[in-house]
């Protein structure tokens, strides 16, 4: 039983770093979104920084993961 519940606590911190990824992609789109809709003209630009914000937001699962391994 004790090797279930120390497998199951060591995984939290991929979860919350998961959720908070998902969470951060969406506002990041959302935001992308709402600015496009603002500014028809700087959508290159806003693409641009969206998709960089999203890959540093995702790149926090794969740290997380990583200290899994560990």
């Amino acid at each position: 039983m004790l090797p279930i519940l120390a497998e199951m606590t060591g995984n939290l911190h991929i979860a919350a770093a998961c959720a908070g990824a998902a969470i951060g992609v969406g506002m990041i789109g959302m935001r992308a979104a709402e600015a496009v809709g603002r500014n028809p003209g700087a959508s290159t630009k806003i693409l641009v920084q969206a998709i960089l914000s999203t890959a540093f937001a995702e790149g926090i699962v794969f740290f997380a993961i990583f200290l899994a391994g560990k």
